[in-house]
């Protein structure tokens, strides 16, 4: 089958921030992440700076207004602390683009070229969900740090005590809230060629309280996977309009990062002072917990020191847990995954989750 919108896998997750230099020292210090280039007025970017920090093949770049009346300033202002882009690296910037908008997407940015000592990068944007873009590169012929323009940086702190000093290696989904999900479902279907990977709507998705409905898109390779989110009648309010709420709009939720070993990982962000929401001790003494996951690398004993949830399917396991918002709006928000074999997103844990998710809306007051 012809791949109409090929794309090699996520390039970037980019943040607008309200204080970029601290957040790359959140990023680098917490999540273990190692800054590498650096943009700002000092290399002829006079309202805008920029920290791009990578770990695996994950990188984030996060950028923040030195001057009032820039995008990213409006943004903050708008929406607080959030992701503004999920750029796609993409074999042909141009096929790409022209295709998606053949296909009725909205552009942002035309192809073009832009080059420096260390090659060319070819580059191009289109519109997606809220004021959430998706940029496509082309960097195959460039040798630099980031993009031409930045310039590199020495780490902030020294790599973390763990595994490959890595406390992630990729990211493995980004989930979007949005109000029309089979509209923007239908976007990644017709624009991008991605096909539904997964639909959890009724009670596989509810508490007593709230609902919502998710359906899960991807491209051909599943390297790039994005679910996405929307509220569904409930007795109180869901967390997706709570989101909906405080972002202003239809954004980017949550970002999953995925880990060889979310034990050490966890260790590491929790010493750091990151906070995971809580799962209550019944989920892990439960009998049809433990006859329904079966064996798994880690005890249960381990996971419930450190609240992390397991799920099994029919092609393997997975080990995940939830970091409460890292921002001062309750909106972003991380998930770190360990997967074996299974290419789900704990299904099985979706009411204890969002258990937990009410139970940080009830202390809000916003429940």
């Amino acid at each position: 089958m012809n791949d109409v919108f090929p794309v090699h896998g996520m390039d970037a997750v980019v943040f607008a921030v309200g204080n970029a230099k601290q957040a790359a020292h959140y990023y680098s210090t917490a999540f273990g992440m190692r800054l590498v280039a650096y943009r700002g007025p000092e290399t002829g970017s006079p309202d805008e700076v920029a920290y791009v920090l990578v770990s695996g093949s994950a990188r984030f770049e996060l950028r923040g207004s030195v001057r009032p009346g820039t995008f990213v300033a409006r943004h903050v202002a708008d929406h607080g602390d959030g992701v503004i882009d999920l750029a796609l690296d993409v074999p042909d910037v141009e096929a790409a683009y022209r295709h998606a908008l053949a296909q009725g997407a909205t552009g942002l940015v035309e192809p073009h070229i832009v080059e420096d000592d260390h090659g060319k990068v070819v580059t191009a944007a289109i519109a997606a969900y809220g004021e959430t873009r998706h940029t496509l590169i082309d960097r195959s012929a460039y040798a630099g740090a980031y993009l031409p323009g930045y310039v590199a940086a020495d780490p902030i702190v020294a790599a973390p005590d763990v595994r490959n000093g890595r406390v992630f290696q990729a990211v493995d989904h980004c989930v979007g809230n949005v109000e029309r999900m089979d509209e923007w479902v239908e976007f990644y279907e017709r624009v991008m060629g991605f096909s539904k990977m997964a639909e959890f709507i009724g009670d596989d998705i509810a508490t007593e309280y709230s609902a919502l409905m998710s359906k899960v898109v991807a491209d051909g390779t599943r390297k790039v996977k994005f679910p996405l989110n929307e509220p569904a009648v409930g007795k109180r309010k869901s967390q997706i309009e709570e989101y909906l709420e405080f972002y202003g709009g239809p954004g980017v939720q949550h970002i999953a990062l995925a880990t060889n070993d979310i034990l050490a990982t966890v260790d590491h962000m929790t010493r750091a002072g990151v906070e995971f929401l809580d799962t209550p001790d019944s989920y892990y003494d439960d009998p049809a917990l433990r006859a329904r996951i079966g064996e798994v690398r880690v005890p249960v004993e381990e996971l419930k020191k450190r609240k992390i949830l397991v799920d099994r399917d029919e092609d393997g396991y997975l080990l995940q847990i939830f970091t409460k918002p890292v921002v001062d709006r309750p909106t972003v928000f991380f998930e770190l995954i360990e997967r074996h074999g299974s290419l789900g997103f704990g299904k099985g844990n979706f009411k204890a989750l969002f258990e937990a998710i009410e139970r940080e809306q009830a202390r809000r007051g916003t429940l």
